[in-house]
């Protein structure tokens, strides 16, 4: 065989394999990433797995796996840990936690849940009316909820002795039946969250509840956001950006086609109602990350002034000696344009 002929023999497998190539050497820049969210798989859950489904994390050179959380708090020490790169958590247990342990705090990066869902929940029929009816009485919930490790603020704003309370922990998946079955007097929780698994064992929320919610009594707080360890976000900026791109596109996928987003729930979760989840997306939506400021600074993103008062607020109420920074608490260097955020929701 002529050099020539070699030489184009070889040309010609060259060409073949590149393709080959190409693919592993896009496989091996794939970076994977492991995601915990707040609760279990439920409606609201939708934005991040329409976002899967639609492969916009493969766009970005993301492989995420999501698991399910276990409340709205410990995400937070699972991203600082690195037991998870990604975490779906509340901000105000994120701005407890940088004050105790400020190199290893993550950071929040897009804040999707910006109205406060916290609340006391009690019989339709309780003497319980504001939370000064709440001292004599035993409040109940789990460890981890997020409302419950707020009371000390809502005491604190409320006007209300804490000491006066008596405070009972359980499963989060008993807190209905103890309430209704009168163990204890009020239910912390999230109010949707409470709502909707009243709904799911035939209790009427509208009727035989009655919620007495934190943000009536000037807790005017952010709540869940996305949340990354400061590591990921100093080294793999890129990264970061890419993945609020990609949930970006699940957010706004979803508010278009509520149902479309609960059947990506469900593809997860069979055993879920579809008709429960689809009022409880709605109610999110409605509730939870409808505030008024997302028309001038996009879903996602931050009122800096309000964040420092929601700061300030949580410190004054758990007698903080340390006020830790917006700056440490947020970053909002990672989202996209806010030409491209969610201005309105419905």
């Amino acid at each position: 065989m002529t050099f020539s002929r070699i030489s184009r023999v070889a040309l010609m497998a060259a060409a073949c394999l590149a393709p080959v190539f190409a693919g592993v050497a896009t496989a091996r820049a794939e970076t994977k990433l492991k995601m915990v969210l707040n609760w279990k798989y439920q409606g609201p859950q939708g934005f991040f797995f329409v976002a899967q489904d639609k492969g916009y994390f493969k766009a970005e050179g993301i492989d995420l796996e999501i698991d399910q959380g276990d409340g709205s708090a410990t995400p937070i020490p699972k991203v600082a840990s690195g037991a998870y790169d990604v975490g779906f958590g509340d901000i105000n247990a994120l701005i407890d936690f940088a004050y105790k342990h400020q190199e290893e705090a993550p950071v929040a990066v897009y804040v999707m849940f910006n109205r406060p869902p916290f609340t006391v929940a009690v019989k339709a029929d309780s003497p319980i009316t504001t939370p000064k009816d709440f001292e004599g009485r035993t409040l109940g919930g789990a460890a981890n909820d997020g409302a419950l490790k707020l009371f000390p603020a809502l005491c604190k704003s409320a006007k209300i002795d804490c000491a006066k309370v008596a405070i009972n922990n359980f499963q989060p998946n008993l807190r209905e039946q103890m309430l209704m079955q009168g163990q204890v007097d009020g239910v912390f929780g999230y109010v949707n969250t409470i709502r909707f698994s009243a709904k799911l064992l035939n209790i009427d929320p509208d009727k035989q509840l009655r919620f007495i919610n934190y943000g009536d009594y000037g807790m005017d707080l952010y709540s869940n956001a996305i949340i990354v360890s400061k590591k990921m976000a100093a080294e793999k900026p890129e990264v970061v950006k890419g993945l609020l791109r990609a949930i970006n596109k699940g957010v706004i996928d979803s508010i278009a086609d509520p149902d479309m987003s609960v059947a990506s729930v469900m593809k997860r979760e069979p055993l879920l109602n579809a008709k429960v989840e689809r009022e409880r997306f709605d109610a999110t939506v409605k509730d939870e990350m409808n505030h008024p400021e997302i028309a001038t600074v996009g879903l996602g993103n931050v009122d800096p002034a309000r964040l420092k008062r929601s700061i300030d607020i949580l410190v004054e109420a758990s007698a903080l000696p340390r006020a830790p920074a917006p700056a440490e608490i947020f970053n909002g260097a990672f989202l996209p344009p806010v030409a491209d955020l969610p201005k309105k929701l419905f």
